[in-house]
């Protein structure tokens, strides 16, 4: 007896010490400061904050290298455009804090799936549950929640509502940090990051351009 004991006292341990560490590993935090984004109970809030804010200075350092006038708002709208027609270049706007940090949130315990081919996000993770019960806008909220009841949620059936409503990134950071986890995190497990010369990264041309969409949303700050 004693002996079986101390095999489930040792094991015990090694699980808790393997626990901590998964939990602590990341460190490099750079905006540990700014205002809380994520309060559910359960959750890394520290790294979700980090990974949200990590995202939103690449996207808009990238843009304004484009046309220095860019808000965030608007990088979220070209940038969200992007990632659902599957034209996003991830390896010219992400940065190596990014990757750092991109490296923490695969350690997350319930966060991602394997074989899902819509999205690696797992959306019954406690982070989109979160996510569900706190984005603000009622249509938004209704489609979000109605998609993942029913297991039809991916980034291409959510994106054309949240194309529309691209404003709302700006005071809902619920909603902002789904974009950032399943249009930017998610689609970086599809990218050799080891490639990526951070040294002489350039901007790309005209996002517009990019995407062969001459139409653009007139909100998104070009010129007709």
């Amino acid at each position: 007896m004693r002996t079986v004991f101390f095999k489930l006292l040792i094991i015990t341990l090694a699980f808790s010490i393997v626990s901590c560490k998964k939990e602590n590993t990341f460190t490099d935090y750079k905006y540990a400061d700014g205002p809380a984004v994520i309060t559910c109970e359960g959750l890394n809030s520290k790294l979700y904050q980090e990974a949200l804010y990590a995202f939103e200075n690449d996207i808009l350092t990238y843009h304004k290298k484009i046309n220095t006038s860019t808000t965030l708002v608007q990088a979220y709208s070209r940038v969200m455009r992007a990632s659902i027609y599957g034209q996003l270049k991830l390896e010219e706007i992400i940065s190596a804090h990014t990757v750092k940090v991109f490296k923490a949130l695969k350690n997350e315990n319930d966060l991602w799936v394997e074989g899902n081919p819509k999205s690696r996000l797992n959306y019954n993770s406690i982070i989109v549950n979160c996510i569900s019960k706190n984005i603000m806008d009622k249509a938004l909220n209704t489609t979000f929640n109605a998609l993942i009841s029913t297991n039809s949620m991916s980034p291409k059936l959510f994106g054309s509502p949240l194309m529309s409503k691209f404003t709302r990134t700006s005071n809902d950071k619920y909603l902002a940090t789904y974009i950032a986890l399943d249009l930017f995190y998610a689609k970086l497990f599809d990218v050799d990051l080891s490639k990526i010369n951070f040294d002489k990264k350039e901007p790309l041309e005209d996002f517009d351009v990019i995407l062969k969409k001459p139409e653009a949303d007139p909100h998104a700050g070009h010129n007709h």
